[in-house]
C-alpha cells in the first residue's frame, strides 16, 4: 500500500520548525536567544519560522521585560503538540511500511 504523503503536515516540512516544537514539548517556555543558540540558527531565519508556527497556532509568543531588557519566549500549544505527534506518527508508519 503506498504511503499517503498528505498525512505529513506541510507546516512541519522544515527541520527547524520540527526542532522548535521538539524543544518546546516539555511544556516550559523557551526564550528566543536560547532557542537560536540551541538550534544554531540566525535571528532572521528563526524569527521567520517562529512566525509561521505562530500563525498556524502551533506556538504562542510571550513578550515581557526582565529588568529593562525585552524578553520574547515561546510555548507550544495543544494544537502544536497534536500536529507534531501526528507528523511523527505518519513518519513512523512510512518507516514501518518498508
Amino acid at each position: 500500500m503506498p504511503f499517503d504523503h498528505r498525512e505529513l503536515d506541510p507546516i512541519l516540512d522544515s527541520r527547524l520548525r520540527v526542532g522548535i516544537l521538539a524543544m518546546l514539548l516539555n511544556g516550559d517556555s523557551v526564550d528566543f536567544t536560547h532557542m537560536r543558540n540551541r538550534l544554531d540558527s540566525t535571528d532572521g531565519n528563526l524569527a521567520k519560522h517562529l512566525r509561521k508556527l505562530e500563525e498556524s497556532g502551533y506556538v504562542k509568543m510571550d513578550k515581557a521585560f526582565v529588568g529593562r531588557r525585552p524578553r520574547t519566549s515561546y510555548t507550544i500549544t495543544n494544537e502544536g503538540r497534536d500536529a507534531l505527534a501526528k507528523h511523527v506518527q505518519a513518519l513512523g508508519q512510512l518507516i514501518a511500511s518498508e
